[in-house]
C-alpha cells in the first residue's frame, strides 16, 4: 500500500499528471481512428489498475502515440470490433513474457533500433497528423500521404491550420515559461487556448465527436475472436505487444530522475499485460508506460505509486462528470499536440552524435526509421533488429593474418573469428601468401571456426600442397 507520509505531494502530482495526460488520451484515441472517449479510460485503467503493480513506482502508463500507427492500421484492416481482441491477447502474450522473465531481454534491443522505431513513429504521426491540423482527407499509407503533402496546401482550412499552429507555438514557448507557470502542462494550455479561440470566434472546424464513456465502451465478443484465425491479426497481436513492452521498458530510463524504487523489468511486464488484458475486454486503446506523463510524475514531486492510481481517478472523474467539454475540442488542436509529439521523438541529437562516433549504428537508426516508413511498424522494427544483428555478427567476425618466418617455414597465424562473413577477405590474403616455400597455418589464435571456413581452409590446403619435389604446406 503506497505510503501516507507523502500523500501531499503525491496528490499534488496526480493533478499535474491527469492534466497531462487528458489531451494526450484523447489526442491518441482520435489520431487511432476510435472515439475520444476510449482514449480515457486506457489512460483510466493505466492509473487505477496497472498503477497498483509493484514493477515500477513512477511510471505512468495510458494510450502511447508510439501505438496510434499500429492501432489504426489494425481498425481499419479489422474493424473497432476486433480491436478489443488484439489488445487482450497482447495483454496475454506480455503476461507470459512476464513469467517467463523475458523483461531483461528487452535492455539486450540495440538503442539504434529503439530510436530508429521512434523516429519512425514521429515521421509517420507527423505525416498523418498534418492533414488532421488541415482539417482535409489523408490518402491511404504514410507514403501516400507524404506524396500528397504538396497538393495539400491547397486544400488545407487554413482556419484549422492556424488553431493548430497556435497550439504548437504555446507547446513550444511553454517550455521557457517560469517554473510556477509550467506546473500546469503546455499541451493542456495549447488546447485551451485553441478551444477558447473556435468557441468566442464561432469558427467552423470540425470538432471532437463524443458518445459518452458507457456507449464508447463495447467488450469483444464470442464472434469477434475469429479475427485471431488471421495470419496478419496474429502478427498485430505480436507487434502490440513487443512494441508496448519495448516502449514501457525503454520509459525505465525515468529512474534516472528519481532516487526510489527502480523498475523490475519482470514485474512491471507482468502489470503491463494485466492492464492490456483488461483493456482488451473493455475494447478499450492499447497501453503502454509513457516517458512523457512519468517524467511529468516525477518533476511534480512524486514520491510513491498513489500518484499515478490517482492521476486514473482524476480521469474517470473527468470522463463521467464532464464528457461534453470534450465536444468543444477543435481536432486541429489535438492535432497540434501530437505533430508536436510526433516532433520530439525524432532523434536528430542522436543521429549526428551516432554520424561522428559509430557510423553503423546510424545507418541502422536512419534505416529502422525509412523501413518503418516504407512498410509498417512491424516489419520495419523486424528489419531494423535484422540489419543490428547483421552488423553486430559482421563486427565480430574480424579475423586477420599474422606472419612470421621460422628459418625456410613461414608460420601463418590466423587470428580472430573465421565465420563466412569473412571467408572471400580471409582467402585473398592467403592466395597472396608468397609461392614455392613451405607454408604453416596455425589455428590456435583462432575464437571460432565455423564449417565453411574449415572447408574452404583444407581445400586451400590442398591448392597449395606441394608437387612431387617441390616444398609446400606443412
Amino acid at each position: 500500500m503506497p505510503g501516507t507520509g507523502t500523500f501531499r505531494e503525491d496528490f499534488g502530482a496526480s493533478v499535474v499528471v491527469a492534466l497531462v495526460a487528458l489531451p494526450l488520451c484523447v489526442g491518441v484515441a482520435v489520431a487511432s481512428g476510435v472515439p475520444a472517449e476510449l482514449g480515457i479510460v486506457t489512460g483510466v485503467v493505466g492509473g487505477l489498475v496497472t498503477g497498483w503493480f509493484r514493477g515500477s513506482s513512477l511510471q505512468v502508463s495510458g494510450p502511447a502515440a508510439g501505438l496510434t500507427v499500429l492501432v489504426y492500421e489494425a481498425v481499419r484492416t479489422y474493424g473497432l470490433p476486433a480491436l478489443g481482441v488484439l489488445v487482450l491477447a497482447a495483454g496475454l502474450v506480455q503476461l507470459c513474457m512476464g513469467a517467463l522473465r523475458l523483461g531483461q531481454w528487452f535492455r539486450a534491443i540495440s538503442v539504434a533500433v529503439v530510436h530508429g522505431m521512434l523516429a519512425g513513429i514521429g515521421l509517420v504521426l507527423i505525416a498523418g497528423q498534418a492533414y488532421a491540423l488541415a482539417d482535409a482527407r489523408a490518402p491511404a499509407g504514410t507514403l501516400g500521404k507524404l506524396a500528397g503533402s504538396a497538393e495539400l496546401l491547397g486544400r488545407a482550412d487554413w482556419t484549422a491550420v492556424a488553431l493548430g499552429a497556435g497550439t504548437i507555438a504555446v507547446l513550444a514557448a511553454w517550455r521557457r515559461m517560469p517554473d510556477r507557470l509550467r506546473l500546469v502542462p503546455g499541451a493542456l494550455v495549447g488546447v485551451a487556448a485553441a478551444t477558447a479561440a473556435a468557441a468566442l470566434l464561432r469558427l467552423p472546424v470540425d470538432r471532437v465527436r463524443v458518445t459518452g464513456v458507457l456507449e464508447a465502451v463495447a467488450p469483444p465478443g464470442w464472434g469477434d475472436f475469429g479475427v485471431l484465425a488471421s495470419a496478419g491479426a496474429v502478427g498485430t497481436v505480436i507487434a502490440l505487444a513487443l512494441i508496448a513492452s519495448a516502449e514501457t521498458l525503454f520509459s525505465a530510463a525515468v529512474d534516472r530522475m528519481h532516487d526510489g524504487q527502480r523498475t523490475d523489468y519482470d514485474r512491471e511486464l507482468v502489470a503491463q499485460g494485466f492492464g492490456n488484458t483488461l483493456c482488451g475486454l473493455l475494447g478499450a486503446l492499447p497501453m503502454t508506460a509513457v516517458i512523457v506523463r512519468s517524467a511529468a510524475n516525477v518533476e511534480a514531486g512524486a514520491r510513491t505509486r498513489a500518484a499515478r492510481i490517482l492521476h486514473g481517478g482524476w480521469l474517470l472523474l473527468f470522463a463521467v462528470a464532464l464528457p461534453g467539454l470534450l465536444e468543444v475540442v477543435p481536432l486541429a488542436a489535438l492535432a497540434g499536440v501530437l505533430l508536436h509529439a510526433g516532433w520530439k521523438l525524432l532523434p536528430a541529437r542522436q543521429v549526428a552524435a551516432l554520424w561522428r562516433t559509430h557510423r553503423g549504428e546510424a545507418v541502422v537508426l536512419v534505416a529502422t526509421a525509412s523501413a518503418i516508413v516504407a512498410t509498417n511498424l512491424f516489419e520495419g522494427v523486424l528489419f531494423g533488429l535484422g540489419l543490428a544483428i547483421a552488423k553486430a555478427a559482421w563486427e565480430t567476425s574480424h579475423v586477420h593474418l599474422e606472419q612470421v618466418w621460422e628459418g625456410e617455414e613461414l608460420r601463418v597465424r590466423i587470428v580472430g573469428n573465421a565465420s563466412f562473413l569473412r571467408l572471400p577477405k580471409l582467402l585473398d590474403e592467403l592466395d597472396a601468401l608468397p609461392r614455392g616455400g613451405a607454408v604453416r597455418l596455425d589455428l590456435t589464435g583462432l575464437r571460432h571456426l565455423d564449417h565453411a571456413c574449415l572447408t574452404a581452409l583444407d581445400g586451400w590446403e590442398r591448392d597449395r600442397a606441394p608437387l612431387p619435389g617441390r616444398e609446400g604446406v606443412s
